[in-house]
């Protein structure tokens, strides 16, 4: 991903946080919500706000469709994000998902990439 000023990487977000939203209200399958979710958690990982926001959301999906190894694995990252921030031990690319261990730097699946890529082109384009 392009190194983003704050503003661009709230853009960013927020595009990305809506794209979920809107992949859950129309009831599209739940893997393209939770790809949503991933591309949003990669963008707003290494801000604290965005990236509580995003393992919030995660944590109600993963409720709402009684996925409860995925509800501890959100809780536990919930309870180790402030740690992480403060010791900046946040990994590159991780998807935030309990499928991935906490600490794992990756880069993200191509269908995370194309949505970031996606949300991310509309902040570079000439004004």
């Amino acid at each position: 991903m392009d190194i983003l000023s704050p503003d661009e990487r709230r853009i960013v977000y927020a595009r990305l946080v809506r794209g979920y939203a809107e992949t859950a209200y129309s009831g599209q399958p739940l893997e393209m919500q939770w790809t949503w979710l991933m591309a949003a958690h990669v963008v707003g990982q290494h801000d604290p706000a965005m990236h509580f926001d995003s393992h919030r959301r995660m944590l109600a999906l993963a409720r709402e469709h009684r996925d409860w190894r995925e509800v501890i694995g959100q809780i536990a990252r919930l309870a180790l994000l402030p740690l992480g921030h403060l010791l900046r031990r946040i990994p590159m690319g991780n998807v935030g998902r309990s499928t991935v261990p906490i600490t794992q730097v990756m880069q993200p699946p191509d269908t995370v990439q194309v949505l970031i890529d996606w949300a991310t082109l509309a902040t570079k384009l000439p004004k």
